[in-house]
């Protein structure tokens, strides 16, 4: 059945060179309201409670860190200007279909100084601190190559002994995964640092919508167990302790999971598609498939609204981003691009039924 699914103009306020500006913040949301409230009424959105089909879009760590050259972390891609490009995407894509987005979940990346992927957790033999991106094995933690920071094991209440033990089951557990090795990260999106924010375009769009149709669009913290990464927004990488015990607060996030089973269509998008999208989506893909493998084919992924991380003179993770949209794809999954109509993609038909116009019969 051939449906119609409506965009809209982009707003007033919009101003496309600020998704390459990392300066620019919504530093008037009174002002933003305003706008929306206009906006609203010219264009007649309704609230998200009427939406007959719920559309919720996941956006995975689009904070300024990632988001532009002078972040810590820049997620580049290959062109250099991946992250610029992909929220760029991104923004319009959303501001194009307020009216059929009904709920926006942006995820945000939430460290501390002291945490297992950064170099102050971690001493060579001789006493200093390895370097950022810097690989750290099991039996490198066995042949003691390197330990524990002592300093990390006392913010811990910790024994020394214990965190080396901890850490070396940390990486044999990551190793066992056949996912990832430890990997030490320069310091990013540290809790009330500038770089933890939104990408101000992102900010003001989630906003926007908000404003617009009355969504709660609460974003979901990830990050800050100092024992664990967490990549995936639903669950963390290690959750034991290599005595047993569970690691405190190393848990699903059961509520996120919840929330977006019970969406009609599901959209994901963010950055890094070589990490935290990819691990967000493995996990969000495996509960899937505990419960009912047919809900796979609600999940869209917005793949030119995410990038890969490629570091200047070092490792290149597009080829494992790029494979990793595959598997997702492979296990009936969508894989599309934001720029071509909603209604050409694959199953939405299926999905909005004999709606000619989203939200009205």
């Amino acid at each position: 059945m051939s449906i119609t699914i409506p965009t809209l103009p982009l707003p007033d306020h919009y101003e496309p060179q600020r998704a390459a500006d990392a300066r620019f913040n919504v530093s008037d949301a009174n002002s933003l309201h305003k706008q929306a409230e206009r906006w609203k009424h010219m264009h007649s959105l309704k609230p998200v409670g009427s939406d007959k089909i719920k559309v919720h879009l996941l956006v995975i760590d689009d904070q300024v860190d990632f988001s532009f050259p002078s972040g810590s972390l820049y997620v580049a891609g290959r062109s250099g200007t991946g992250a610029m490009d992909a929220q760029q995407n991104l923004v319009q894509f959303v501001y194009r279909h307020l009216n059929t987005i009904s709920q926006i979940t942006c995820t945000m990346d939430t460290h501390l100084p002291f945490q297992v992927f950064f170099t102050s957790a971690h001493l060579r033999a001789d006493g200093s601190h390895p370097e950022a991106h810097t690989m750290i094995t099991a039996d490198e933690y066995r042949n003691g190559k390197f330990q524990p920071n002592p300093a990390m094991a006392k913010q811990l209440s910790a024994d020394p002994v214990w965190l080396r033990r901890q850490f070396t089951h940390y990486c044999e557990q990551l190793e066992a995964s056949g996912k990832y090795q430890l990997y030490l990260w320069p310091y990013h999106c540290l809790l009330g640092s500038n770089g933890h924010r939104l990408a101000g375009v992102v900010e003001e769009m989630r906003l926007f919508h908000s404003f617009t149709r009355g969504a709660e669009n609460r974003p979901e913290i990830k990050g800050g167990n100092p024992l664990t990464e967490h990549y995936s927004i639903f669950a963390p990488e290690v959750t034991t302790c290599w005595d047993g015990r569970p690691i405190p607060g190393a848990q699903k996030n059961t509520h996120l999971i919840k929330t977006l089973l019970e969406a009609d269509v599901v959209l994901m998008a963010g950055l890094a598609s070589s990490h935290c999208v990819k691990g967000s989506i493995a996990d969000f893909l495996g509960e899937i498939q505990r419960q009912d493998p047919k809900l796979a084919k609600k999940v869209y992924i917005l793949r030119d609204c995410t990038a890969p991380v490629v570091v200047p003179g070092g490792p290149d993770f597009t080829d494992e981003a790029d494979k990793a949209l595959q598997n997702f794809q492979d296990a009936g999954m969508n894989v599309v691009k934001s720029t071509d109509p909603m209604e050409s993609w694959p199953g939405i038909d299926q999905i909005f039924g004999s709606y000619t116009a989203v939200g009205h019969p």
